[in-house]
C-alpha cells in the first residue's frame, strides 16, 4: 500500500512531521517508558480507542493508517526505527485518531501520557521536536478530516453548522458530506431516513450513527470528555477556556498545581472566533484567534492541565464540611477544588427581535468562522456592530461575500473601533457602512431559514428591507456570571465580578476575612479562594492581551491563597490538639 500524499502546505515539512531520532535521543527517552515486543499484525492502537501513549519504534516497522466510520482506510506513513507514533491526543490520553499495526515483529518503547509530558519538560530540545511533530500531525488530520466523525446533511442545516462549529473550534477533525451529491451520503440517508430535524447524521469512527446529537453527546461518543477527571481534588478549577482561562491554566500547571479547565462550548472563547488579531504583541502580520488560542490549548496539555469541554457549571458551592469549594455541573457531576478562577467571560448579546431565536443557526450568527464564510460566498450579508470584533469580521467576510453592509447605531466608529480597522473598512469596495441604523425585523421560515432583513435609519425613521440570507450580530456581550448567584461572590450593577478592595476601604464580609487573617488579593472576589479575571471581572480591560496578563498575574495570588490556607489549617490543628483517643 502506498502512503497517501500530504496536503501541499505540509509536504515541505514532512521531515518535521516524521523525524528520525538518533541513538542518543532514544537513550534519553528510555527512562520515561518501557520496551514492549509486538508480534506481526498486532494492533498497537485503534482509532476511537484510548491508547497507552506514544510509541517509539526501536526495531521493525509500524503502519499508520487513517479510517472513518464509513470503512475507508488509507495508509498515512510507515514508521521505522527511530520514528515515533502519536499526535496531540497522546498528551492527554484521549482516543487515538489513527490505527497502528505491526509490520513483522516489532519492538517499541511505550511512553504513557504523563511520562511524555515529563519528557518534553525535562528534555527541552528533544521535547521541542516532538511537540512540533505532534502539532503538525494534528494539522494534517484536520486538513484531511482523518480520524474524526462524518457529518451527513445539507450544508446549511442548523444542526450541521452547529456541529461543524463545535468540532472545528475544538480542533477536532471531521468530514462533512452533502446527501444531494449522491454516493455514500445518499445511501446513509436512505438507510436511516432521518427527518429534517434529525440532520445531520453523524457517523463516528467506531461505526455508530447519531442523529443530530448535542455537543455533549458527540463529545462523549468521541471520548473528548474526561470521565474520571472529577474524582480528583484540584488545586485550581478554571471556569472558562478563553485567553484568560488558558493563560491561568498554563502558568498554574507549569508551576506544579493540579488544574482543571471547564468550558461549555469550546476553547478560545470570543477571541477564538476572531478572524484576525493584528494588535497583539509579537504578531506583526496578525494571527487568527483560533490559531492563538489553539497554541495555548496544546501548551496547557503539555503541562498536564485537564480539559472538560463541553461542561457547563450550574452553581458554585462553598459550604462543604472539608472547607473546599465545589462546582456543581448541569449534568449532576461535582468538581471539588481548593480555589476557583472565574474566567467565564461574556455571552453574546441578542437584540430584541421577536423571531430572532427562530433563525439562530439558520441565517443568524454570532461569529464569523470559515464555516460561515463558505456559506456566504458571492452573496450579500448584513453585519451589526461597531467594535473591533465586528470590524475584523467585516473585513474577513468581505473576502467571500459580494457585499457586506455594516450597521452601526452610533454616529461614528472611532470611539469603539481601532483606527486601523476603521481605515480598512473604508478602503474596502465590498463594505458599505450604515451609521445610526438598526435592524428592526427578520423574515423567513423554518424550512428555508432567514430570507430578508429590515433596518431603520434612526434620524430619519426611513426603513429598508433587503433579501439577505446571512445576518451577523456583534453588538457586545453580557457577563456570563449567573452561575455565581447566591454563593457570596459580589457582582456590580451590570453583573461583572467585583475583585479586591480600594485603599482605605473595608472588604465586604469583613468578618470572614478577619477570621482568615488577611484581606482579599487584587484579583480575589468577596469569597476567599475565588478569583475573577478577564471579561467577567468588573473594570477589566476587554482586550486579549489584558486577559492573558490577568491570567498570568492571578497564579501568584492563587499560590499565596493556598499558602495562607495551609497556614490557617495548621494553626487550627495545633490549637485543637490531638484526637481524644491519642491523648
Amino acid at each position: 500500500m502506498i502512503p497517501a500524499p500530504l496536503p501541499p502546505d505540509l509536504e515541505s515539512r514532512r521531515s518535521q512531521m516524521f523525524p528520525v531520532l538518533d541513538a542518543r535521543d532514544q537513550e534519553h527517552m528510555l527512562r520515561f517508558g518501557e520496551v514492549r515486543h509486538v508480534p506481526d499484525g498486532e494492533c498497537l492502537v485503534a482509532a476511537g480507542q484510548p491508547g497507552p501513549g506514544m510509541f517509539v519504534v526501536v526495531r521493525g516497522r509500524v503502519a499508520i493508517s487513517r479510517r472513518d466510520g464509513l470503512g475507508h482506510s488509507i495508509l498515512i506513513v510507515e514508521d521505522g526505527p527511530g520514528q515515533f507514533l502519536g499526535e496531540v491526543a497522546q498528551l492527554s490520553g484521549r482516543p487515538s485518531l489513527v490505527d497502528a499495526h505491526a509490520v513483522g515483529e516489532v519492538e517499541v518503547l511505550v511512553i504513557p501520557p504523563h511520562r511524555l509530558r515529563a519528557l518534553m519538560v525535562a528534555e527541552a530540545n528533544l521535547g521541542e521536536r516532538i511537540m512540533r511533530a505532534l502539532i503538525l500531525r494534528r494539522v494534517g488530520l484536520l486538513e484531511t478530516g482523518a480520524g474524526g466523525p462524518v457529518l451527513v446533511g445539507p450544508p446549511e442545516s442548523a444542526g450541521r453548522v452547529r456541529l461543524e462549529g463545535f468540532l472545528s473550534r475544538n480542533g477536532h477533525p471531521y468530514l462533512a458530506l452533502d446527501p444531494e451529491q449522491g454516493g455514500e451520503a445518499a445511501l446513509l440517508i436512505e438507510r436511516y431516513a432521518p427527518r429534517v430535524e434529525e440532520f445531520p447524521l453523524v457517523v463516528c469512527p467506531d461505526g455508530s450513527v447519531l442523529k443530530n446529537p448535542s455537543e455533549s453527546t458527540l463529545a462523549r461518543t468521541l471520548g473528548l470528555l474526561p470521565e474520571g477527571a472529577f474524582e480528583t481534588h484540584y488545586d485550581v478549577a478554571v471556569v472558562g477556556a478563553g485567553p484568560a482561562g488558558l493563560s491561568t491554566a498554563v502558568y498554574a500547571a507549569s508551576e506544579g498545581l493540579r488544574v482543571l479547565v471547564l468550558d461549555q462550548r469550546a476553547f478560545g472563547g470570543q477571541a477564538g472566533a476572531s478572524s484576525r488579531i493584528e494588535n497583539y504583541l509579537g504578531f506583526p502580520t496578525g494571527i487568527t484567534g483560533q490559531a492563538l488560542t489553539a497554541r495555548a490549548y496544546v501548551q496547557a496539555q503539555k503541562f498536564g492541565v485537564e480539559m472538560a469541554i463541553p461542561a457547563q457549571v450550574a452553581t458554585l458551592r462553598c459550604a462543604d464540611p472539608d472547607a473546599s469549594l465545589a462546582l456543581e455541573l448541569t449534568d449532576g457531576r461535582t468538581v471539588r477544588t481548593r480555589t476557583v478562577v472565574v474566567a467565564s467571560g461574556a455571552r453574546y448579546r441578542r437584540p430584541a427581535l421577536a423571531n430572532l431565536a427562530q433563525f439562530e443557526g439558520r441565517g443568524v450568527f454570532y461569529w464569523a468562522s470559515p464555516i460561515e464564510a463558505r456559506m456566504c460566498d458571492g452573496e450579500e450579508v448584513v453585519l451589526v456592530g461597531g467594535g473591533n470584533s465586528a470590524g475584523q469580521a467585516a473585513v474577513f467576510l468581505a473576502n467571500h461575500a459580494r457585499r457586506v453592509r455594516v450597521l452601526v447605531r452610533g454616529p461614528e466608529l472611532a470611539a469603539s473601533m481601532s483606527s486601523y480597522l476603521v481605515e480598512r473598512l473604508a478602503a474596502s469596495p465590498r463594505i458599505e457602512l450604515l451609521l445610526e441604523t438598526e435592524v428592526v425585523a427578520l423574515a423567513g421560515s423554518d424550512e428555508r431559514g432567514l430570507r430578508s432583513v429590515r433596518w431603520r435609519h434612526l434620524p430619519s425613521g426611513r426603513e429598508e428591507e433587503h433579501e439577505v440570507r446571512h445576518l451577523f450580530l456583534f453588538i457586545g456581550a453580557d457577563p456570563a456570571t449567573d452561575w455565581l448567584t447566591g454563593c457570596g461572590v459580589a457582582l456590580d450593577a451590570k453583573g461583572f465580578v467585583r475583585t479586591g478592595v480600594a485603599p482605605g476601604e473595608q472588604p465586604l464580609h469583613a468578618e470572614a476575612w478577619a477570621a482568615i487573617g488577611r484581606a482579599p488579593f487584587a484579583l480575589e472576589t468577596t469569597l476567599p479562594g475565588v478569583f475573577a479575571i478577564g471579561d467577567a471581572r468588573s473594570d477589566s480591560v476587554k482586550r486579549v492581551g489584558a486577559a492573558i496578563g490577568e491570567g498570568s498575574a492571578v497564579v501568584s495570588q492563587v499560590h499565596s491563597c493556598l499558602a495562607s490556607t495551609r497556614a490557617s489549617e495548621s494553626r487550627r490543628a495545633s490549637t485543637q490538639g490531638p484526637p481524644h483517643a491519642l491523648r
